[in-house]
């Protein structure tokens, strides 16, 4: 009976991983971060429910003394992309990468031919999604107070879950560069704080003509103003000028926030 020979690679040759590709390699960073999303629950939760809370109670606190300070739509439409905004805002796997970088899991995926810029973009693929799942939630209580998209019907609601879903993730970069470049658990809960100047600076809660001049005048330079109104056309129509500024809005952004996490993740794998 012949025994079976294993045959080793020729003395001197190393044998190596095989590069998977970008798009597999990205496939499996964003199917891992999906996976691991039921382990941070405690985050995920508070985070849908704060916007709820806030959005039940600022309508049911000021919406008949501010209805008249806002045009074109009911004051409760008005408020429902400042939901969206709250719960997508922030919210990423950058405190999962914290703990791939504390426990050494990041570095060793350095030593594999997997493709850096997969090891972010699959994250970030994984917070889109969330995002989307996220938008459930506040959208069923908009609807169950008398919220809808008559104006634009169905695709009009998908429109406005995807503008939310695309500033949630243009907003990831700020705490990915944050995880990328401390290490740190504590600075990258902190990265929400970047948030509220963007939140209270804007038309969150009034209409832009019935602010002081001072306050209204800093609208005008903040993003997430035309954020909001381009969600808020959604409501009364079509409005590709409201829609093409919100879409601009968010790419500068986007822009800004992932150059800071791009250019964290090179620094990054030069320091590993």
């Amino acid at each position: 009976m012949s025994e079976a020979v294993l045959v080793g690679p020729p003395e001197g040759e190393v044998i190596r991983a095989r590069p998977s590709g970008f798009f597999g390699d990205m496939a499996s960073v964003s199917s891992r971060a999906l996976r691991l999303l039921p382990r941070d629950l405690e985050a995920i939760i508070p985070a849908m429910l704060i916007p709820l809370f806030f959005l039940v109670v600022t309508i049911g606190a000021i919406q008949n003394l501010a209805s008249d300070m806002v045009s074109n739509i009911d004051y409760k439409a008005f408020q429902l992309p400042v939901g969206i905004m709250t719960a997508v805002t922030g919210m990423s796997r950058a405190n999962s990468l914290v703990i791939d970088i504390a426990d050494g899991y990041f570095d060793r995926l350095l030593m594999t031919p997997v493709n850096r810029y997969a090891l972010l973009l699959g994250l970030m693929v994984a917070d889109f999604t969330l995002f989307v799942v996220m938008s459930v939630p506040v959208i069923a209580v908009g609807f169950a107070i008398g919220v809808s998209f008559g104006a634009t019907g169905v695709l009009g609601l998908l429109v406005f879950v995807l503008f939310g879903a695309l500033w949630g993730l243009a907003f990831t970069g700020f705490p990915y560069a944050i995880a990328l470049r401390t290490g740190n658990p504590a600075a990258v809960n902190s990265s929400f704080l970047l948030f509220f100047p963007f939140m209270f600076l804007t038309t969150a809660w009034v209409s832009r003509d019935v602010m002081t001049d001072w306050l209204a005048a800093i609208t005008w330079f903040n993003p997430m103003t035309y954020a909001l109104e381009g969600m808020r056309s959604l409501f009364s129509g079509w409005d590709g000028w409201a829609l093409g500024r919100a879409l601009l809005a968010i790419g500068v952004i986007g822009v800004l926030a992932q150059s800071l996490a791009f250019r964290a993740l090179l620094g990054r794998i030069r320091r590993g």
